[in-house]
């Protein structure tokens, strides 16, 4: 299995309540991505690479960013002779490719013929999170029907259904459809589904095909990598693994609660997500 964090995003949020912060202790966060913004004692995406390295899952990572933070990745990276970065040459967020052009991006160019686990490098998870429950659950998916692939998903509150995508599935855990941000009324599923995916590697093709069919669409439309879950789920069979809930960094206040948890309650630092 490889593994791809996608981390071509521009923080845009995040940078606006940085710059437009007058107390000055949040200088420091000028101009840096999202996954290298420290989280307790280390940069959040750091933390995937520890556990995904511990656990054995992949043999493969890669990162996925831009152009504008393709040298602070590199240097980053030099710690991990395993890790491999590639640029998406964008330089803007106007110019993004979006999640799942990205993600193409990766397989196109470091030749992915196995099955795949897709990160949003902007996300961490609660500590009942483990990447060798999700192996182990793939596994058993795949002996059954090969081309199966496997999402999260955790309970959201009714007024969060509208920040998220929505799983709904059968009695089975298999996603019958997945609803990109929806009213409380028009679903009755509070499962929201975190950028965390493992693609089989029969799923990998359907990348060029949806991206085909939507090369006209917003850029909106191929930055959501939900809505390439959404449609793959019409296509081959997706499951869905449970989790208690995760960390998404989006704004100044989420990204301080976040370093706070690692920082003060976070109980063991070595086996996390491992």
């Amino acid at each position: 299995m490889k593994a791809v964090i996608l981390a071509a995003g521009y923080g845009t949020r995040l940078q606006r309540d940085v710059s437009s912060d007058s107390s000055g202790r949040f200088a420091h966060l000028v101009g840096v991505p999202k996954p290298l913004l420290p989280v307790g004692q280390c940069p959040l995406i750091t933390r995937w690479i520890l556990a995904l390295s511990r656990s054995g899952t992949v043999d493969g990572i890669y990162v996925v960013t831009n152009a504008v933070y393709q040298a602070a990745f590199e240097d980053w990276a030099a710690q991990f002779p395993g890790v491999r970065v590639l640029s998406d040459r964008t330089r803007s967020n106007e110019q993004r490719l979006g999640a799942v052009a990205c993600l193409q991006l990766a397989v196109k160019h470091f030749h992915i013929q196995d099955q795949v686990l897709v990160v949003g490098g902007d996300t961490l998870f609660k500590e009942d999170f483990s990447l060798t429950n999700v192996t182990e659950k793939v596994s058993q998916l795949q002996a059954k029907r090969e081309d199966s692939c496997l999402v999260l998903s955790y309970q959201c509150r009714d007024e969060e259904t509208q920040k998220y995508g929505i799983l709904e599935v059968d009695d089975d855990l298999r996603v019958l459809c997945m609803k990109e941000k929806p009213q409380p009324s028009e679903t009755e599923s509070r499962r929201a589904c975190p950028c965390f995916y493992v693609f089989s590697k029969r799923s990998l093709p359907l990348l060029d095909t949806f991206l085909e069919e939507k090369k006209d669409a917003p850029v909106e439309v191929k930055d959501a990598p939900g809505n390439f879950v959404s449609w793959l789920v019409l296509r081959k069979p997706v499951y869905v693994h449970e989790i208690s809930g995760r960390f998404d960094v989006g704004n100044l206040q989420s990204y301080l609660e976040c370093d706070l948890y690692f920082k003060e309650k976070l109980q063991d630092d070595k086996s996390y997500m491992i």
